[in-house]
This record gives C-alpha cells, structure tokens and sequence, in this order.
C-alpha cells in the first residue's frame, strides 16, 4: 500500500521519465542525477511525484544561500543580475554593481538600478521543503538554493512581484503579465524535475489547466537530484 501522503515515490518517477524517454533517446534504465531528460512538458508534468505538502519544520535559514561558490567576489544574487542584464551594469569593489538595465518578466518591467530588483527562486524555497527537499541534506539543499547551472532556477524580478508571489506556488499565484504564462509554467515543471520535487494535487490541476492553452514545449534538463 502506498503512503497515504504520497502518491508517486521518487524511485517511481525515476522509472516513468525512464519510460517516457525510451521512444525517442537513449534511455538509462532509471535517471538520476546527472541525466539529461528531454520530452514534452506536459509528460514531464504527468511524471512528477505526486503528494501532499508538509511544511513541518521550515526555515529558511535551512537554505543558506547567495554564496560566492566560484570565489571571484560576487554573490549568487550578482551573478544572476549580472547574466540577465540587458545592459551591462558598472562592477566596483566587492561586486558593487551600478547602472545596468534589466527586464522583470513577471510584470512585464524595465529597471534602470539593481536596487528595484529581487532575486526570485523560481520554485521558492519554502516550497521545495514542502515538496522533498526537507529530507535532503545541508549541502544539497545550498546547491538547490544557488543553483547557476539551470538559469531558469533562479530570476531577476521586480521586487514588488517577488514579493507579491512570495512562497506561492502556481495554484495560489501566477505572474500578472500574462504572455509570461506558459513560460512560467513551463519553467516551473522543468525546475522541478531537474531536482525531482513533487507537486500536490491542486498545483497539478492548476498546472495541466495551464498547459492545455500552451504548446507542448520540450522540457530541456540536466537533473539535480
């Protein structure tokens, strides 16, 4: 019998993306961390574990994040504004940065200084406790936390829309620009199958909703976890 608070195990959408890969790449016979996983995103959605949330013991200090992992002066938060400028920004001493110019996708906002700017985790942390990362370790839930290999993780945004979405997930809030949908969720189900984090039964209604007005764009990833 399976858990009652979960529905899906890790090791069973391991198999799926298996299955699912089979008829188009080389498939392994599970993936893991490492793999590259290629196929539409609605069969990505469709392979995700499925469970309820637990916030049980929450903290966001359990993420530490915005290190310098390369120790060239620059946090994660820089790194990121530094990437998604569309206009170079000024570097000074301890990786000031000044000038520079960047665009919020989430409300569909042009910033001029770096100050207006958050760093969203596009999967927030708190919601990737809820969703499996409570049972990793310290160090991986850093990695997850100041993750520069998938530029999709993490996002310059508005700070008024960074905080607006908070630790929602798409079933409670959705970016107000709305040609930024299926971007949004198309990059949050890639997100969470690069670390193998479940979703609960109303984020999934809310996500397959979505996705029937969106094309079925591949999901792209080097897995995580």
């Amino acid at each position: 019998m399976p858990s009652p608070t979960v529905w899906r195990s890790a090791a069973g959408v391991a198999c799926t993306l298996a299955a699912l890969l089979a008829p188009t790449a080389s498939a392994h016979a599970a993936a893991g961390p490492g793999d590259h996983v290629v196929l539409p995103v609605r069969d990505a959605l469709a392979a995700l574990p499925l469970a309820r949330e637990d916030r049980t013991g929450y903290e966001r200090a359990r993420f530490r994040h915005w290190i310098d992992a390369d120790k060239d002066g620059c946090s994660t938060r820089a790194e990121v504004l530094k990437a998604e400028a569309l206009l170079a920004p000024e570097q000074g001493a301890r990786c000031a940065l000044t000038g520079g110019r960047w665009y919020s996708p989430y409300d569909d906002r042009y910033f001029d200084a770096a100050g207006g700017l958050d760093i969203d985790h596009l999967v927030p942390l708190a919601e990737a406790w809820d969703s499996g990362a409570s049972a990793w370790t310290s160090l991986e839930r850093q990695a997850y936390a100041n993750d520069l290999d998938d530029a999709r993780a993490l996002i310059a945004v508005s700070a008024a829309s960074n905080r607006s979405k908070a630790d929602q997930d798409p079933a409670t809030w959705m970016p107000p620009s709305a040609g930024y949908t299926c971007t949004y969720a198309t990059d949050w189900i890639t997100i969470k199958t690069r670390w193998n984090l479940a979703i609960d039964p109303a984020e999934q209604t809310t996500l397959t909703s979505v996705l029937a007005h969106c094309p079925n764009t591949p999901v792209d990833v080097t897995l995580a976890h």
